[in-house]
């Protein structure tokens, strides 16, 4: 222990000696940590608010669709064969699971427009047809007034439901409730405004869109389109089940048989989250790698320095081992200074990592969180590459010959 602590000290006073030279040789591994550090803590902010936008889409639902959702490339020439989904599914889910409390059929248009006789939005505006239930299975509530009932919805009545971001628009200042709004030039009397739900991951607002019942939404934009279905089971204990006795009663419909992949997709929010799970580690393992990068440059730069400090301590290793200092201990006070060169690399990376991510924080306003393992990771890294690259200098230190090292000028 002893050893140690003279090592160290021997070690701290080097690096105090050249204070410039050391730290111009870990810019590599300061910034290696740094990266991961911060990627680390993006992957863990994304990964807690796709938890918190999938959890406000809905409790115990999950929806039915004809086309895959996720990350990666797809044949979408192969689903567009797939036959669409149609209303008669959604009513026989109704009618058909015991386990399913509501069925909402959906279907939307993006890139709209939504005016009024003195204001416009930009065509980005998403129209939703649907049902009264859609508050149910979607997890949206109404902020003011209400949502469309049956019987508005069986006639096709033109009342509309608007998103925050489009009232605002519309109408600043004012209750939209009453007014009348149009779309594709049709009017529309504004029956509830919804509550404000932000946006999904920070890229797609959720408030931007209006509803309207399913009847009228196909008179606008036609009928030969397939439909996605929100279910919601009765509740927790029975949401496999329910899974289960949907894709039993549309593969019946559908006339699969048992060797018959399904022509439709089940999404949940585990399944959407599994997903983005395989993006993260994706993204990760090049985060790992950049650092490695980053890393490997630094570790260069020890094998320097540490090169260059054998050299001009030659004469100091040889007295020492003239006095009596054994191979390993030369050895080791050479390796702890390569050790302790790069643990500062890396506490300096991770105070740096820190910092950008509550830059990020504060400026992106995204919940960035740094995970300890992410901390222990780089530290360790770090130190390896600072044992890898140091153990060639210290095993020459602890070659050199006390008689020939003495003569050293």
């Amino acid at each position: 222990m002893r050893a140690f602590w003279d090592n160290l000290r021997l070690a701290l006073g080097t690096f105090l000696g050249n204070p410039l030279r050391s730290l111009l040789t870990l810019v590599g591994i300061v910034i290696g940590v740094a990266t991961v550090i911060t990627m680390m803590a993006l992957i863990e902010g994304l990964s807690i608010k796709v938890n918190r936008d999938l959890g406000g889409l809905g409790a115990h639902t999950f929806e039915v669709t004809k086309w895959p959702s996720g990350f990666g490339r797809f044949n979408w020439a192969k689903y567009a064969k797939r036959k669409d989904l149609r209303m008669e599914e959604v009513r026989a889910i109704q009618e058909g699971c015991p386990s399913v409390l509501a069925a909402t059929p959906m279907d939307d248009q993006g890139g709209q427009k939504v005016a009024t006789s003195a204001r416009e939005t930009r065509p980005s505006v998403r129209v939703v047809g649907t049902e009264p239930s859609y508050p149910l299975t979607s997890g949206v509530s109404v902020a003011s007034g209400r949502f469309f009932n049956e019987t508005e919805a069986l006639d096709g009545r033109p009342v509309v439901v608007l998103g925050l971001d489009v009232a605002d628009a519309l109408f600043p200042g004012l209750d939209p409730l009453g007014y009348e709004v149009r779309i594709q030039g049709r009017p529309f009397l504004v029956i509830g405004v919804l509550q404000k739900r932000g946006s999904f991951m920070g890229m797609m607002s959720l408030d931007n869109q209006v509803s309207l019942p399913m009847k009228v939404f196909q008179q606008l934009y036609g009928k030969n389109r397939s439909l996605d279905i929100d279910i919601q089971a009765r509740d927790g204990q029975v949401f496999q089940k329910a899974q289960d006795e949907v894709t039993h009663l549309l593969r019946r419909r559908r006339d699969l048989t048992p060797r018959d992949a399904n022509d439709f997709e089940i999404h949940t929010n585990e399944s959407m989250t599994a997903s983005f799970n395989q993006l993260s580690k994706v993204i990760a393992l090049a985060g790992v790698g950049v650092c490695l990068l980053s890393l490997v440059v630094g570790g260069i730069g020890i094998l320097n320095i540490m090169l260059v400090s054998v050299t001009e301590r030659t004469r100091e290793i040889g007295i020492r081992k003239a006095l009596g200092a054994k191979r390993r201990r030369i050895l080791g006070q050479f390796a702890t200074e390569a050790i302790l060169l790069s643990l500062i690399g890396g506490t300096l990376g991770v105070a740096l990592g820190f910092g950008l991510t509550f830059l990020g924080q504060w400026v992106l306003l995204f919940p960035m969180q740094v995970p300890a393992w992410a901390v222990m990771l780089s530290l360790v890294m770090s130190c390896g590459v600072g044992l890898v690259f140091g153990i060639y200098p210290a095993a020459r230190a602890a070659k050199l010959d006390p008689v020939e090292a003495m003569r050293s000028e």
